[in-house]
């Protein structure tokens, strides 16, 4: 499969959490994305989590919507990411929501690795058509 690598900027705005009930509130958050490289997109993510991250302990899930062009093909599809941090030790699986692609990007299947170099965002996403 192909892998298509870059980096990527975000602006990220705090939304309302959601009730848990007891008390007990998610964390909220949107973020605006900008890919360069060979994914030239943006993309929208609604993320919610839960934990402590001052704590080094944490948790999310995050739906992306990315649209642009991936290789030279125009399209959009779709990410579910979820991310575990315990005790400072993190986990992050990204996959693209089968059957989400649209455009030239129709059928697309695969997975995005992130990672933070210097303050920057880098991706390698996995993909096949």
């Amino acid at each position: 499969m192909p892998i298509a690598t870059g980096s990527f900027t975000l602006q990220m705005k705090q939304e309302p959490g959601l009730d848990l009930g007891d008390g007990a509130q998610t964390g909220s958050f949107r973020f605006d994305k900008q890919f360069s490289g060979s994914l030239a997109a943006t993309s929208v993510v609604q993320m919610i989590s839960a934990g402590n991250p001052a704590s080094g302990s944490a948790a999310y899930v995050a739906i992306e919507r990315i649209a642009g062009t991936l290789d030279g093909r125009a399209g959009s599809f779709m990410t579910c990411h979820r991310g575990i941090m315990d005790g400072g030790d993190i986990s992050l699986d990204v996959t693209i929501v089968p059957s989400s692609g649209s455009g030239e990007l129709e059928g697309i299947r695969g997975s995005m690795k992130i990672r933070v170099e210097g303050g920057v965002h880098f991706y390698d996403l996995d993909y096949g058509l």
